[in-house]
């Protein structure tokens, strides 16, 4: 099972979407070296952007290793430096800014590559430059985001569920409606994630509607809801729950499959469970920036995270779902027939993925979050 897996190496088990003690060290001005990557918001550019032998790299926190980066500079003698972001937001208004211009690959989530692609942001991918797409499942041959993969390459996937003690939660959390019908048990004790679009469009579905609704009358339903349950909310956190849930200081908390692997490695009271009533199915990808110094370090980079045996060498490190067929049967059976990872067919069939909306609904989600989240 999970327990008998060797654990990542604690100093660079890091969460998908946040890092508030890396955001400490970085405030203090220390460098974060020891896993790999830096902060790029605190770390001036190092080295010419141009030089061929050199490949700077925005990415998601957990997504690269001091293995993975020394691995790749054996094959092909380029040196990676990897920034890390913690949110799309932050990485998007980095290139709109204009201050990306040094990385020449990034690693934009399903739904912010539309958005990237409509800015003019990304670099159409040249399709003989690139080697291992036959390796992708199907449904990431053609995601709706970028039909025929032309701007992007899929990297990792998952989908957005509880955590929870299972020692101490009987019966055991099934469905969103589960907080709400065991709000004096749980209060204090609960964590929900900090993203307007997670949250929302989960009680969105425990209302019946999607989790992409543009309808303002459902969107106000579902603030309404979630009012309601604020006074038994720990917290809107991203990661913070991962010590309290191990420690078992909370019994529930929101979060993603990929983080969710994390924790059960170090507690194995601790589940994880897709709402019935069904969540969001989210991947994250590789994509080069029009703005990119160095193309063929970028296309070399990509090549490489295809490669069957390093995507499952990355898959056992580092815990998140692989889209790489070929890397899926590379992987030990504990992983491949672990549901966290990789859910039954039947359970994705009533997940959605997040799709970009408009301003002024977008606007509308916003001015709700604030109201909900402040004071």
């Amino acid at each position: 099972m999970l327990s008998s897996l060797p654990p990542a190496s604690p100093s660079c088990r890091l969460t998908r979407r946040q890092l508030l003690q890396a955001s400490a060290i970085a405030l203090a001005g220390l460098p974060l070296s020891g896993c790999g990557w830096t902060l790029a918001e605190v770390r001036p550019a190092v080295g010419k952007p141009g030089n061929k032998d050199e490949l700077f790299v925005y990415t998601w926190s957990q997504y690269t290793d001091d293995t993975l980066l020394e691995e790749f500079t054996s094959q092909n003698g380029i040196r990676v430096i990897a920034d890390i972001f913690n949110s799309n937001e932050t990485m998007l208004a980095t290139f709109q800014a204009g201050k990306g211009s040094i990385y020449s690959v990034v690693y934009p989530s399903d739904y912010k590559v539309s958005e990237m692609i409509e800015k003019g942001l990304l670099s159409p991918l040249n399709p003989n430059q690139v080697e291992g797409l036959d390796n992708l499942l199907p449904q990431f041959q053609n995601s709706p985001h970028d039909p025929g993969n032309k701007y992007s390459v899929p990297l990792s996937w998952g989908t957005t569920g509880f955590i929870y003690n299972s020692e101490k939660l009987n019966p055991p959390p099934d469905d969103w409606d589960y907080l709400w019908q065991n709000q004096a048990k749980l209060s204090r004790r609960i964590t929900l994630l900090d993203d307007v679009r997670e949250v929302m469009g989960a009680v969105l579905r425990s209302l019946g509607y999607s989790y992409n609704s543009t309808k303002p009358n459902e969107i106000k339903q579902a603030y309404e809801k979630l009012t309601k349950l604020k006074p038994a909310i720990a917290s809107f956190t991203t990661d913070a729950w991962r010590d309290q849930m191990v420690a078992g200081d909370l019994l529930i908390a929101m979060g993603y499959s990929a983080d969710a692997m994390g924790v059960i490695n170090e507690n194995p009271q601790l589940k994880y469970v897709i709402p019935k009533s069904g969540s969001s199915l989210w991947s994250d990808t590789m994509a080069i920036p029009k703005t990119a110094p160095n193309f063929d370090a970028a296309y070399a980079w990509v090549n490489f995270m295809l490669q069957p045996s390093v995507a499952a060498q990355i898959t056992q490190r580092l815990f998140f779902a692989t889209p790489n067929q070929a890397a899926y049967d590379q992987l030990p059976a504990p992983l491949r027939n672990n549901e966290t990872l990789f859910p039954a067919d039947a359970t994705l069939s009533n997940c959605e993925r997040i799709k970009p909306l408009d301003a002024n609904v977008t606007e509308l989600y916003d001015r709700y979050w604030t109201k909900l989240t402040s004071g």
